[in-house]
Order: C-alpha cells, then structure tokens, then sequence
C-alpha cells in the first residue's frame, strides 16, 4: 500500500519549525531528509525513523516495524501529532546520522 500525499503533507506541517526538510518520492513511499542526511521516512502512512541510539531514548515506547519486505527494522513514531516532540527527536537524532556519500561522477 502506497502512503497518501495528505499524510506526508501532514507530517511537513509537523516538521515546518525545522530547517532543511526535504523528502524523496520513492516507490510509492517518502524518504525524509533532515538537513541532507536521511531521517527515515513514510511507508504505508506511518512515520518511520531509523533505529540510532538517540532517537531510542528519545521516544518513550519503541517498536520496531518493517518499512517493507526484506527492509530492516525502523522505529515507528507513535507522536505524531505532537510537532515540539518530531522536532527534538529529528533535532537529537541529526548528530548520530550518517552523512551521506558523494556521488563520483564518471
């Protein structure tokens, strides 16, 4: 099931007090990007985030979920209607994230 445009509007609106946020359309779903590194993402209109240390003892109940078949676990976002919560948690996770690899070009 592909995840609705509403809901990724929706979790935008949420995240309008960060700078940077920025998504990808991939396959139906909606990757997240944070200030250029990958946050997680929206599958089947669930907030996912990926499984990093701070983001862990961030959020007050974890659990794992599948993004999609054969994906690893990510942590689903129960809080979503809370916009101060997804900005400390996208704030406390961005230091832990890998930053992305540069593209050589040929």
């Amino acid at each position: 099931m592909a995840s609705s445009k509403e809901y990724l509007e929706f979790i935008l609106g949420q995240l309008s007090g960060l700078n940077e946020i920025t998504y990808r359309a991939m396959m139906g779903e909606f990757v997240i990007y944070y200030r250029g590194k990958i946050v997680g993402g929206i599958y089947d209109d669930r907030l996912l985030v990926k499984p990093v240390k701070s983001a862990i003892s961030y959020m007050p109940t974890v659990s794992y979920e599948l993004p999609y078949e054969g994906a690893k676990e990510m942590l689903l976002v129960d809080e979503v209607d809370n916009k101060e919560f997804l900005t400390g948690l996208f704030n406390a996770m961005y230091k832990e994230l890998p930053t992305p690899k540069s593209k050589k070009k040929k």
